[in-house]
């Protein structure tokens, strides 16, 4: 395990065609959250700690070790100018001429599918090719989405023809911080593997096939044994549950340690390019080929004022492994970034992508996407856009393989086993999860650490509805937590509002490159710079898992 004090800021310098992101731009370290300039201490001496849920110590493959980062600022040279200065102006202005109603009947457009069930962005794209076709060859080179959001019982995507796209939506436990809707947005992560794992050993297409070799990667990622629906393991050829005969498995068992000699395999064609040498498996790695979308959205709210996901989409994300990187590469690739910290401390990251293509990871990712314009219609979005991807799917602890969902999908013993859209089931009853280490409710545990539940201390909402104006726990507010997680993850729906007008003012601006959240922040709890290790006021690192 390497390590290393400045994961955040200092990633790997690539050579090949890069293009420094010092050059020309607005932020010279997009990589590098606005999250990450917030002073944890308040006015009062409370110190809290919301660094913890990204820095921390890792679990490998992933070798970043870097829960130092939570109790100083060491950042180089030209980050300690705090370059996302949309924090420090606010849109409250803008954002109070917006009418409630202007504001949920825009959040109610869908701007991905027409409703003649067309994919609006793909056509966009097609349309204006010119404009984004950054090596000039006359065509898109980039992901062209292909995703319907028209989801089956079983959480697979329907194209209007009815047939398959090979995505599949699941549900997960949102991540703390950001990622929850009471903090400005709600979210969606779907997955595809390649044509190899949704095809039998003859390359015909098997929905069975498909979900068991989604079973088998769940177990894999989360490193646990998972339920499937009863399965004839002979027409299979593998011992799926690991008892030693091929009969009916209830179970894929979690059972991987080839120094052991204890090995598990894939399903159907992918299970023959697994023994070709053609495809890998590893415990917390997906195979190469595997694709993850991510859509971030407006809230919506019902007519019993419950704040929901809204079908306008603020950016569609997307992911590609493109190559296997083992262990031992990753391990590496995480000295070399020790290595580079200590010998070119003041070097920013050099970024290898374009508009088209999106931006690689030296871990074998490609990550790309695309925001809302100021008409409010997806587009591409710029290099530097893009690179603000990178920080926090190449540079942290606490990634799988550079994703942050997948292992936190629901289990087998949730609705539709965890696999559906939110679209299909809100997030009202599902129960707090807890930590591996130590059992506690992990959203509680988050709120012990950060009480007001965003990065930036400013979600009084949050604060209140948990705590007493004497600090201490409302264990009521507590106790109705741990059995729905929708008592924190939802706002209210004036605060939904808010936070959907002070975004669509952002838009309106189209200022990303200097902040793209919902910003509902005080000034003076961002700082506009840092000194060189200047400390947090974190004494103690915690760990997330």
């Amino acid at each position: 395990m390497v390590t290393k004090k400045t994961f955040l800021c200092i990633l790997p310098i690539w050579s090949l065609t890069t293009l420094a992101l010092a050059n020309g731009t607005v932020n010279p370290t997009p990589y590098i959250p606005a999250q990450c300039y917030t002073n944890p201490v308040s006015d009062n001496g409370q110190v809290a700690n919301p660094c913890y849920v990204c820095h921390t110590q890792s679990i490998k493959p992933n070798f970043l070790n870097d829960s130092d980062v939570q109790t100083s600022f060491s950042f180089t040279e030209p980050a300690l100018n705090n370059h996302w200065t949309n924090y420090f102006k606010g849109f409250s202005e803008r954002a109070q001429q917006i009418s409630h109603k202007a504001i949920l009947d825009y959040v109610r457009e869908n701007n991905l599918i027409d409703q003649q069930g067309n994919n609006q962005l793909a056509h966009y794209i097609e349309k204006n090719i010119d404009q984004y076709d950054s090596n000039q060859n006359g065509r898109w080179d980039g992901y062209l989405p292909d995703i319907y959001y028209q989801f089956d019982e079983e959480g697979f995507d329907l194209r209007p023809d009815g047939s398959e796209t090979g995505w599949r939506s699941f549900a997960y436990y949102p991540f703390p911080g950001a990622f929850m809707p009471t903090n400005g947005s709600s979210d969606d992560v779907i997955i595809r593997l390649p044509s190899p794992f949704r095809t039998d050993a003859h390359g015909q297409p098997s929905r069975h096939i498909y979900k068991t070799n989604l079973a088998i990667i769940e177990a894999l990622i989360k490193q646990q044994d998972v339920p499937i629906t009863p399965t004839d393991e002979k027409t299979l050829d593998v011992d799926l549950d690991k008892d030693g005969k091929l009969d009916i498995a209830h179970i894929v068992r979690y059972d991987w340690a080839p120094l052991e000699g204890r090995f598990m395999s894939y399903v159907g064609q992918a299970k023959q390019l697994l023994a070709s040498k053609k495809l890998h498996l590893a415990a917390g790695l997906y195979p190469e080929g595997t694709e993850f979308i991510h859509s971030v959205r407006y809230l919506d709210i019902n007519q019993q004022q419950t704040v929901s996901m809204a079908p306008r989409m603020k950016e569609l994300r997307y992911a590609r492994k493109t190559h296997w990187m083992n262990y031992y590469q990753l391990e590496q690739i995480a000295a070399k970034e020790l290595k580079e910290r200590h010998d070119f401390p003041d070097r920013t990251k050099q970024i290898i992508g374009s508009v088209e293509s999106g931006v690689s990871i030296p871990q074998g990712w490609v990550y790309q996407g695309f925001i809302e314009n100021a008409q409010g219609n997806l587009r591409p979005q710029t290099l530097e856009e893009h690179a603000f991807c990178t920080g926090c799917h190449s540079g942290i602890g606490v990634t799988i393989d550079t994703t942050f969902a997948f292992k936190r999908k629901l289990n087998s013993d949730h609705f539709q086993q965890g696999w559906y859209h939110w679209s299909q089931k809100g997030l009202q009853g599902v129960v707090e999860p807890r930590r591996q280490s130590d059992g506690e409710y992990e959203y509680s545990f988050y709120l012990k650490q950060n009480p007001t539940g965003d990065e930036y201390r400013s979600n009084q909402e949050v604060k209140q509805k948990f705590y007493h104006p004497d600090g201490s726990p409302k264990t009521e507010a507590f106790t109705a937590l741990h059995t729905d997680i929708s008592e924190l993850l939802l706002p209210s729906a004036e605060r939904a509002l808010a936070l959907n007008k002070a975004y669509k003012a952002l838009v309106e601006e189209q200022s990303f490159t200097q902040g793209r959240e919902s910003i509902l922040v005080d000034g003076d709890v961002v700082f506009e710079s840092v000194e060189l290790d200047q400390e947090t006021g974190i004494k103690e690192a915690i760990n997330f898992f």
